[in-house]
């Protein structure tokens, strides 16, 4: 009985240490976001459409040198084609603005006093908040000239589904006072083709840059 005591007081000694290192931190930076799984003939006109996050996360030590970070952020993705040649002459950028709910492992390796690099995985969930197409220059019988729609997310007419989800990769160094240089790789795997058709499936890929701050 003494030893099962004397456990759980240290387990309860160690958590509550753990629990007053939890910190919390918020970063920004650009997203460099694509779809996946495009079409041969349109594959060497895509490219990387620019957007941007803005992510608040509690980084919560459950082992020396290792952290649970969740957290929630605003995520801006989608692609752009950029078309050149073949009587045509323009572009079409998808941007969709996300509501996403990260949960990241992150192992920090000290390098000294002057901070630690930090390496980290996890899933994440989300949820399309809005969406728009915007279309410019003359696209052969898909488009000609400039305009722009919405994307509907809901309905059996719907353009995209609203919910994705997939897996986190981040990188980065944090400074002993705080500052963090972030960079990280966001890997989609929900189809967002509200289509069943296999050739039609799509997902995101979101490579990532920005600074931060982590009190």
């Amino acid at each position: 009985m003494k030893k099962l005591v004397f456990a759980i007081v240290a387990v309860g000694v160690s958590a509550g240490a753990f629990a007053q290192e939890t910190s919390f931190g918020v970063k920004a930076g650009v997203n460099l976001g694509k779809y996946s799984n495009v079409s041969d003939a349109a594959k060497d006109y895509q490219k990387m459409n620019p957007s941007f996050y803005l992510t608040g996360y509690a980084d919560l030590p459950v082992a020396p040198q290792f952290s649970i970070q969740p957290g929630l952020s605003l995520q801006g993705k989608g692609s752009k084609f950029s078309y050149d040649g073949d009587g045509m002459d323009g572009s079409i950028t998808t941007n969709v603005m996300d509501l996403e709910i990260p949960v990241n492992a992150v192992y920090y390796i000290p390098t000294g006093s002057s901070g630690s690099v930090f390496l980290g995985a996890g899933p994440y969930a989300a949820y399309s908040l809005s969406g728009k197409v915007k279309t410019k220059g003359n696209l052969g019988d898909v488009v000609s000239g400039e305009g722009n729609y919405d994307l509907d997310f809901g309905g059996d007419d719907r353009d995209q589904n609203a919910f994705d989800f997939g897996v986190n990769f981040m990188a980065g160094y944090r400074l002993s006072g705080g500052f963090t240089i972030n960079a990280g790789y966001g890997l989609g795997l929900a189809n967002l083709s509200p289509s069943d058709n296999s050739d039609n499936k799509f997902s995101n890929r979101v490579l990532s840059f920005g600074v931060g701050f982590q009190l």
